[in-house]
C-alpha cells in the first residue's frame, strides 16, 4: 500500500524529534511495537515482519521499554497496518504515537529538570522565615520550586497532547489563530480553535474554575461562542471536569445562548465517543478516559493520604509514597 502525501507527512511528523532539548525521535523498534499494539487493540491480523508483543497492556510497560524487533521497517509495518485496518486506523496510530512521544519526553524532563538555586527562590522565603530552621527552609524552598517546575511542564505537555488527539478523534483539526475562520468582533483577528470540524468549533477544557480563569482572560473566554455565531460556526464546549462552579455555569450559558452546546463531565466523554466512531472511541476509552477514571477512583482523602517524601540528589531523585518508592536517574 502506498501512502498519500498527507499520510506520509503525518507519519514522518509522528516519528520526528519534537522541539526543545528533550524532544524524542521514535526509532523503528518503537514504531513496530506501536503498530503491534494498534493491531491488537482493533482485533486485526498480526502484522507480518513484526515479532509479537507480550500480552501486556500499554500502561503496564515501562515507557522506554516499548519496543519489538522484526524484519519489517517502520514504514512497511505502518503500511501493512493501514492495509488491514478500518478507515481511521491511521488516526488511531498517530494518536497513540503522540501519546507515547509525550510520555517519553516527560521522562526526559524528569531526568533533566535542574534544581533551582536559593538565589532564584530565596526572596519568597521571607514569608516563612523563622518558622523553621534556616537550613530546613532553604531545602523546602528548593524542593517546592522543583516540584512546581516539573508540574508546570507536565501541564504544558498534557495540553500539547490533548488538543490534537481530541481533535483527531472526532475528525477535526486544531486551527491556529492566524488561519482561523472565527473572527473576533471589532478587530477581525482570528481566534484559535481547539477543534474545527465542518461548521462546528470546539472549545476543549480540562476544567473551568474561578482560580483557572483569570480576569484578563475571562472576557476572552466568554466572547468565544458569540464570535463563533457571528462567523457562521456552531460553538461546542467540552469540559472534562464536571465539578460545579459559577464560572462553568456562566460559560455554559454563553455557549447555549449563542446556538451552541455544552458537554461537561461524563457527558463530555459520551459526546466525544459518539462523534468519534467505533475505532477512535476505543482509543479514547483505552488510553485517555479509562486511565483518568482509574485515577479519579483512587483519589485519596485527607484522612487516608499516604506519607510522601522526596530525596533530591545530583544523580537521582527518589519519591516515596506510602510503601511505594520510585527512583528517577538524573542527567541534568
Amino acid at each position: 500500500m502506498d501512502l498519500s502525501k498527507a499520510q506520509s507527512t503525518a507519519f514522518e511528523k509522528a516519528r520526528a524529534r519534537g522541539s526543545g532539548g528533550q524532544g524524542i525521535t521514535l526509532p523503528d523498534d518503537s514504531v513496530r511495537a506501536l503498530v503491534a499494539l494498534v493491531a491488537r487493540d482493533l482485533n486485526l491480523p498480526s502484522i507480518e515482519g513484526i515479532d509479537p508483543l507480550d500480552d501486556v497492556e500499554y500502561y503496564d510497560i515501562a515507557v522506554d521499554e516499548l519496543t519489538t524487533t522484526g524484519e519489517a521497517s517502520a514504514l512497511s509495518a505502518y503500511c501493512s497496518l493501514l492495509r488491514v485496518g478500518p478507515v481511521d486506523t491511521d488516526t488511531y496510530f498517530l494518536s497513540l504515537a503522540a501519546l507515547h512521544r509525550a510520555r517519553l519526553k516527560f521522562a526526559n524532563i524528569m531526568r533533566s529538570q535542574a534544581s533551582p538555586t536559593l538565589e532564584q527562590v530565596g526572596p519568597r522565603g521571607l514569608l516563612q522565615y523563622g518558622s523553621l530552621s534556616t537550613g530546613a527552609l532553604g531545602s523546602l524552598l528548593i524542593v517546592r520550586k522543583w516540584f512546581y517546575d516539573v508540574d508546570n511542564r507536565s501541564a504544558q505537555e498534557t495540553g500539547y497532547l490533548f488538543e490534537p488527539v481530541i481533535a483527531g478523534a472526532v475528525g477535526g483539526v486544531v486551527v491556529p489563530a492566524k488561519s482561523s475562520p472565527v473572527k473576533r468582533e471589532g478587530t477581525g483577528s482570528g481566534r484559535q480553535i481547539d477543534c474545527l470540524r465542518g461548521t462546528t468549533a470546539y472549545e476543549v477544557k480540562v476544567r473551568v474554575t474561578i482560580a483557572s480563569s483569570g480576569k484578563g482572560r475571562w472576557q476572552e473566554e466568554l466572547s468565544f461562542p458569540a464570535d463563533c455565531e457571528a462567523s457562521g460556526y456552531v460553538p461546542v464546549l467540552v469540559v472534562f471536569d464536571g465539578t460545579d462552579d459559577p464560572k462553568l455555569s456562566e460559560l455554559k450559558d454563553e455557549f447555549t445562548n449563542h446556538g451552541g452546546q455544552a458537554h461537561v463531565g461524563q457527558d463530555a466523554w459520551a459526546h466525544l465517543k459518539s462523534e468519534a466512531g467505533p475505532t477512535m472511541s476505543t482509543f479514547l476509552e483505552k488510553y485517555i478516559h479509562g486511565p483518568l477514571t482509574d485515577l479519579l477512583n483512587h483519589t485519596p482523602t485527607e484522612r487516608d493520604f499516604p506519607r510522601v517524601s522526596v530525596l533530591l540528589r545530583p544523580d537521582r531523585v527518589e519519591f516515596s509514597v506510602g510503601k511505594t518508592t520510585k527512583r528517577v536517574d538524573r542527567n541534568g
